[in-house]
């Protein structure tokens, strides 16, 4: 928490909330999305793969160059994207293996493990709220490990991230205004 807050860098506070939860949980990958500008899509801001040797967005100087996720579909909501589902209900979702699991749409890591060679197998997708209670993003792990198998994410590495996630969410909003601020100050002079 006192590393967040005191973060300035948005792109290293990013990465810091990923690398975090990750360590925090042992998930083998990571990413965060922030809500766009006009709130109708999901922007990729960090993308790690430990297995994968990737690490994309925040301060590796690597953009992630994955397209954002529509956060509405025809004038719907979408829910069948498990990120765009999460911050549309602010519901966190807790996939022991995504291959088995219903009511979510996994073509795209479907697509990507196959791309890859990778196995998307336990997930946990948890909103990023901040003070005012808005959603502001969405952190999803990937591939808890114990003892270098996959294991679903337990019910305590939920607790914890929903509350990692909370004050991520602040640590952001407050990083922005003070760049927000900063901006303004030298358009001042």
């Amino acid at each position: 928490g006192t590393a967040l807050s005191s973060e300035t860098d948005i792109d290293a506070l990013l990465e810091m909330i990923v690398d975090e939860s990750r360590r925090f949980t042992g998930a083998d990958a990571g990413t965060l999305y922030s809500v766009s500008e006009g709130g109708r899509f999901l922007d990729w801001k960090i993308a790690h793969n430990d297995t994968l040797g990737s690490r994309m967005g925040g301060t590796s100087g690597v953009p992630v160059a994955l397209p954002p996720v529509p956060l509405i579909i025809d004038g719907q909501m979408n829910l069948q994207n498990v990120s765009a589902y999460v911050n549309n209900t602010g519901e966190t979702v807790n996939i022991p293996d995504v291959y088995k699991a219903e009511g979510f749409d996994f073509s795209g890591p479907r697509r990507y493990d196959e791309a890859t060679g990778y196995r998307s197998t336990s997930m946990l997708v948890v909103p990023l709220r901040n003070h005012e209670g808005d959603i502001i993003g969405v952190l999803q792990l990937l591939n808890a490990k114990q003892a270098g198998k996959v294991i679903p994410f337990s019910s305590d590495y939920e607790a914890f991230i929903v509350a990692l996630a909370s004050q991520a969410a602040v640590a952001i909003t407050n990083a922005r205004l003070i760049r927000d601020l900063s901006d303004l100050f030298d358009a001042f002079i």
